[in-house]
C-alpha cells in the first residue's frame, strides 16, 4: 500500500515566482489498484509521480510504502521497486543499444553489478518469447538498435522492460501522449494486459479522458494540488467522459479560461 501523508511542496520559495503546489496533500493507493489520474496542466499530476519516485523532494510529509517511510530514500534506491514509463519513448530505453542489450539491462535491475558479461545470450529465446505476444515483430530484431524502432515499438519495449523484474508499483506518465491514435490504442491494450497479468499496483497519468474512464478500477481528478474527484470500483464503472469533461469545463470557467 502506498500512502502520501501531509505532503507540502513549494516551488521557488522566497521568490516572486513562489508556488505552493501541495499543502497537506493526502492520497492512499491500495495494493492491486490501477489508478487513472486526470487534471489540467499544472494540477500536480506529474509532480505527484515525481514525489513518489523520488525525482523531487518534499518540504513536509511522509511517503509510506507498506507503512515504511521512504521519503529519505534516494531515487535510484526507490527505482529498484518501481517501474516507470515516460511520455517520451526515448526515456525508457537506451537508443544506442540493441533490443537484446536493453532487455538484458532491464533483467539485471536491482541485482549486484559485478564484473561480468552484461548480456546473457542464453536468455535470448526467453526474451523472444516475451516479445512475441506484442505482435510487433520485435522478437526478430534482437540485434537492432532501439533508436531505429518506431515510437510505438519503443514504448511497448519500455513497458515490457519496466515490468521484467518484480516491482511494487508501475508508474505511467502520459505514456501514450506522443503516439499516433492507432499505436496509442495498441499500447493501452498492452498496458491493461500487463497490469492484469503482473497484478501490479499502477498509477497512470493521462490527458485522454476515454482511457481514464475505460481502464483501471479507480479514477481521480486533480486541480491545484488537490484531489477533487475520486471514484473507485462500482462508482467508477458509472463514470463517463461527458461527466469528466463537464467538470473540466466548470473549472475552466471558474479560473477565467
Amino acid at each position: 500500500m502506498l500512502e502520501l501523508k501531509g505532503i507540502c511542496k513549494n516551488y521557488n520559495p522566497g521568490s516572486v515566482n513562489e508556488l505552493c503546489l501541495f499543502q497537506d496533500f493526502d492520497l492512499t493507493v491500495q495494493d492491486g489498484e490501477f489508478v487513472s489520474v486526470v487534471g489540467s496542466n499544472g494540477s500536480g499530476k506529474t509532480s505527484m509521480l515525481n514525489i513518489i519516485c523520488g525525482s523531487i523532494d518534499v518540504d513536509q510529509g511522509q511517503i509510506l510504502v507498506n507503512g515504511v517511510d521512504i521519503g529519505k530514500q534516494k531515487d535510484f534506491i526507490r527505482q529498484r521497486r518501481i517501474g516507470r514509463v515516460y511520455q517520451d519513448p526515448s526515456k525508457g530505453t537506451c537508443p544506442s543499444m540493441t533490443i537484446l542489450e536493453n532487455m538484458s539491462l532491464a533483467d539485471n535491475k536491482g541485482k549486484p553489478y559485478n564484473l561480468g558479461r552484461g548480456v546473457n545470450k542464453s536468455k535470448l529465446e526467453k526474451y523472444r518469447e516475451m516479445l512475441r505476444p506484442l505482435n510487433l515483430g520485435l522478437e526478430d530484431k534482437m540485434g537492432v538498435q532501439v533508436g531505429s524502432l518506431s515510437g510505438g515499438q519503443r514504448q511497448a519495449l519500455a513497458l515490457l522492460m519496466a515490468t521484467m523484474t518484480p516491482i511494487d508499483f508501475l508508474i505511467l506518465d502520459e505514456h501514450t501522449a506522443a503516439l499516433d491514435p492507432k499505436t496509442a490504442e495498441i499500447i493501452m491494450a498492452l498496458t491493461d494486459q500487463v497490469v492484469k497479468e503482473k497484478q501490479v499496483t499502477t498509477i497512470m497519468v493521462t490527458h485522454n479522458l476515454r482511457y481514464a474512464v475505460e481502464y483501471g478500477n479507480r479514477l481521480i481528478m486533480m486541480h491545484e494540488g488537490k484531489v477533487i474527484l475520486d471514484k473507485a470500483g462500482e462508482e467508477k464503472v458509472h463514470v463517463d467522459t461527458e461527466q469528466i469533461m463537464a467538470i473540466f469545463n466548470r473549472i475552466s470557467v471558474e479560473c477565467g479560461n
